[in-house]
């Protein structure tokens, strides 16, 4: 590998932020309840923690400065687009995401799910120019690892067993293990999809893959934690869900 991750600086952060709220521009016409919906997500972007990763992996594997940015922002509009289906009636019912009432509590349940899909479909869009100077190969590795980690494989299984969990059997099931299924693969894209982008040998791949778990499950463990034992003010998010919706939360299987 050529170098390692490092924190983003904030020339780099600054760099990011335009990219996640210029890398969406919203049509003229647009129906006002779908505007309203995706503009309010594109006015608070989070910490973009998983857009560093990916910028950096890129670039530590040599992809250009606007392919990475491209690459980054996909990244966070596909993290964002779960995060409006996460907050639904219908998965976790949540009032408050990064600071603000969440979009379905704005403008309905409906713009939100039609905010996502379009995020989805823009995050796509992105990637597909991103990887347009890839060689083939590279490029179809590439895709082919976005449809295993956010499809049946990878994001939505974790979901479908983050939301069923009291009525799943506990045999090979944990809370570890579905932190694994629905947070990992968000973590894992920011890694290695960007190194298949610059052409990473498989071993490098494989490196990336073990430090995406072990950081995908870290970040679950703390969030569940925050869950627990932290306010909406502290977090910016309904906290307390898991208990009250009997969701796996790895705080309350360890009586953290």
């Amino acid at each position: 590998m050529a170098c390692a991750v490092l924190p983003g600086s904030p020339s780099l952060q600054d760099r990011l932020l335009r990219a996640f709220s210029s890398g969406f521009p919203l049509p003229d016409g647009l129906e006002p309840q779908l505007q309203g919906a995706l503009a309010q997500v594109l006015q608070f972007p989070g910490g973009l923690i998983r857009a560093q990763l990916v910028y950096q992996t890129a670039r530590c594997f040599r992809v250009e400065e606007i392919p990475a940015l491209k690459l980054a922002t996909a990244i966070e509009y596909f993290h964002s687009a779960s995060l409006l289906f996460d907050d639904l009636p219908c998965m976790d019912n949540a009032k408050e995401r990064r600071g603000a009432l969440c979009v379905h509590q704005v403008y309905g349940e409906a713009p939100a799910i039609l905010a996502s899909l379009a995020l989805v479909n823009r995050a796509y869009s992105l990637l597909w120019s991103a990887l347009e100077g890839c060689s083939a190969e590279s490029r179809a590795a590439a895709l082919g690892y976005v449809e295993r980690r956010l499809g049946v494989e990878g994001l939505l299984n974790g979901q479908s067993q983050d939301l069923n969990y009291a009525l799943l059997s506990r045999e090979g099931l944990s809370a570890e293990k579905v932190a694994l299924s629905k947070t990992a693969p968000l973590i894992q894209l920011s890694l290695v999809l960007p190194a298949l982008a610059g052409g990473a040998s498989a071993a490098e791949r494989r490196l990336l893959e073990r430090i995406a778990l072990f950081w995908g499950l870290s970040y679950q463990i703390l969030d569940d934690l925050k869950d627990v034992h932290r306010t909406v003010e502290w977090t910016g998010k309904t906290s307390e869900r898991d208990a009250m919706l009997n969701r796996p939360n790895v705080a309350l299987a360890i009586g953290a």
